[in-house]
């Protein structure tokens, strides 16, 4: 599995393994802080729930650092008070933002996805690569959620810039608990300078499942199947939105393709949708995770029965009342007290 893996990212040449996108992102921050030297972490992103990174809503601006990335409203009782001022968040495309932060802090390390909800403008990973180089930053991309969706590999590949890290999990073992962090080999090698241990490594299931499902990807081009499938499914969507006069903002990679009501009741309408859609057999919100069994039949289906529901949003729309339609409690949009 480490050979096939180094074989598709040229760029490294070491690999380790854990079974959750948290524990591999772990592991990526404590090699680079190992291999930079430095503490300090510039992230971009979404990178899990251990301390390092709930770090970042200690700073002195309040605990809503993380709140553009993601999951906004993270609480962080029981995170150590002394990690204030270890991690800052920078927002994608913002490069200005990134070099200052790495004028300001000693950053040794930068971690970000490579992309999410939009793609890169003005060359902004290349500067980030090359502004990394320049200060001896251990550049880390976070692909647990890109990886394999628009290429066969990190979706860095389609940019043409190389990390020192990168990670990947969730389709690389198509639904088995695996996920893979593998480097250049003078980062890598900084893993045995520090202690990174698990009872579960030596566990078979997650490779021999990964070097499975990644024979049938290469065989089936899977990549490009999700991102054809998710590209009908966002058309169909706006389509229907357009249709009964319904304003949307489509985001996300093709192969995740999601939607946001532009309306202030935003969150009543996705309630509404996944309510009156379980009610038709279908479990969706305004995302969807494209798989190969994503038939266009079933896409159609879909799209179909997603029909008379945007209807409804549009006499909403026109005054009808939402919470007369809602079963149950509206849906949150993040992560809030309940007191």
């Amino acid at each position: 599995m480490a050979e096939k893996l180094v074989e598709m990212h040229p760029w490294a040449d070491m690999v380790k393994y854990a079974r959750s996108g948290g524990e591999a992102n772990a592991i990526a921050i404590r090699i680079a802080r190992a291999a930079s030297g430095r503490d300090k972490v510039a992230i971009c992103g979404y990178h899990g729930w251990h301390d390092w990174y709930l770090s970042a809503n200690l700073n002195s601006n309040g605990d809503d650092s993380l709140d553009g990335h993601l999951l906004p409203g993270l609480e962080i009782s029981g995170v150590p008070k002394n990690l204030r001022g270890t991690v800052f968040p920078f927002h994608y495309n913002n490069f200005d933002e990134l070099e200052k932060l790495v004028k300001e802090q000693d950053i040794g390390v930068i971690k970000m996805e490579v992309t999410r909800n939009q793609g890169p403008e003005n060359n902004f990973l290349s500067k980030v690569r090359h502004l990394a180089t320049k200060h001896n930053i251990v550049l880390i991309f976070d692909e647990c959620t890109s990886g394999f969706r628009e290429t066969f590999g990190g979706i860095h590949k389609k940019y043409e810039v190389e990390p020192d890290i990168a990670m990947f999990g969730k389709a690389i073992g198509n639904g088995y608990a695996l996920t893979a962090v593998l480097g250049r080999r003078e980062i890598m090698e900084s893993a045995q300078s520090s202690f990174i241990s698990s009872t579960f490594w030596t566990e078979r299931i997650g490779p021999a499942a990964a070097l499975k499902t990644l024979e049938i990807m290469e065989r089936e081009k899977s990549w490009e199947t999700i991102t054809k499938s998710g590209l009908s499914i966002r058309n169909g969507i706006q389509s229907l939105a357009d249709m009964h006069g319904v304003a949307i903002e489509s985001w996300g990679l093709l192969a995740l393709t999601g939607y946001t009501f532009s309306s202030t009741q935003a969150l009543e309408y996705k309630t509404l949708v996944t309510q009156e859609m379980l009610k038709k057999g279908y479990l969706a919100a305004n995302s969807t995770y494209v798989s190969t069994t994503h038939t266009p039949e079933l896409i159609d289906g879909y799209l179909n029965e997603l029909d008379p529901i945007f209807k409804l949003i549009r006499e909403c729309e026109d005054g009808r009342d939402v919470k007369s339609l809602l079963e149950s409690d509206i849906c949150h949009s993040g992560f809030k007290r309940l007191n």
